[in-house]
């Protein structure tokens, strides 16, 4: 665990395994799961911040040498209360801040994201869990 400033930060496999499968079951094809790592903070100031995302700008990935990453950050005192279908959208939200050409930069709201698309994405998400457990019970009859 890192501390800074005050906020604790630790790698969390629980989010990145819903990051994974919300990126493979929705086909979100322009997203690398191995470069997004997630991150739960404690101790955070933040008012109403459930979840963050940060990339690392093209600068940074020229210095470093590097390809693009992102960080979804979940701020634990908010993120860990919330029902499994709230952190769900919750991730489908921070997902679409990246942009297809998945290089570091961001998405705004502005036009594109908004509740109603994050709620059609989660029915969407819902519905083809649901249907692939139905291929995986006909597998194994």
């Amino acid at each position: 665990m890192l501390e800074f400033m005050g906020i604790h930060y630790e790698m969390t496999h629980e989010v990145e395994a819903l990051v994974d499968e919300i990126v493979r079951t929705m086909n979100f094809h322009h997203i690398v799961p191995e470069r997004v790592l997630c991150i739960r903070s404690r101790g955070s100031r933040a008012k109403r911040t459930v979840a963050r995302i940060h990339g690392l700008p093209k600068i940074w990935q020229e210095a470093l040498k590097t390809q693009p990453h992102y960080i979804i950050e979940v701020i634990s005192e908010r993120y860990d209360s919330l029902s499994g279908e709230e952190k769900e959208k919750t991730i489908i939200h921070e997902l679409l801040h990246i942009p297809k050409g998945f290089k570091g930069g961001f998405r705004h709201h502005k036009d594109w994201i908004n509740r109603r698309k994050i709620e059609g994405l989660h029915k969407i998400l819902v519905e083809k869990r649901k249907h692939e457990e139905g291929f995986q019970e006909h597998d194994q009859n």
